[in-house]
């Protein structure tokens, strides 16, 4: 009697720490906080946590599972670009052809500030004197003289 409830308490022991070694099921805060740097693979740009589809229930269900076991979010979003291809992941990765998305910009920016500070800088044209009068200041002068004489 004695060993069999020896047996008994060890095995209540022994299940209750399985129990606990799973750790606890993933909320769908977490689901989506992968969820939401990951694309549909069947709708065209749809974040997969918000995508109604088949499909995307069915990668949230592995994204669940796989942070139970306790992969981490670029573990997972590494797995599923593996899978699929970079496409599914919303931000790509710097290399390759997808680094010309994060250069372009600054290239752009670049020679925008270039073209401005070239138009702000720019010399006047030799042409213009200051010594030469403008064409109007003739005018301008005789205007007022007749203006002085009638007055």
């Amino acid at each position: 009697m004695f060993y069999r409830l020896t047996l008994f308490t060890l095995s209540l022991f022994i299940f209750t720490g399985l129990a606990n070694a799973q750790g606890p099921t993933p909320s769908d805060n977490d689901v989506n906080r992968v969820a939401r740097q990951l694309y549909c693979p069947v709708c065209e740009n749809v974040p997969l946590d918000v995508c109604p589809t088949q499909a995307c229930a069915e990668w949230r269900a592995d994204i669940r599972e796989r942070l139970a076991q306790g992969w981490t979010d670029e573990q997972i979003k590494a797995y599923f670009a593996e899978q699929y291809g970079d496409r599914v992941l919303a931000q790509p990765p710097a290399r390759g052809l997808n680094l010309l998305l994060y250069l372009l910009p600054l290239l752009a920016l670049g020679a925008g500030a270039a073209i401005i500070y070239r138009f702000l800088h720019r010399s006047p044209p030799a042409a213009a004197n200051k010594t030469a009068s403008p064409p109007g200041d003739e005018y301008v002068a005789r205007l007022e003289k007749e203006v002085k004489e009638k007055f």
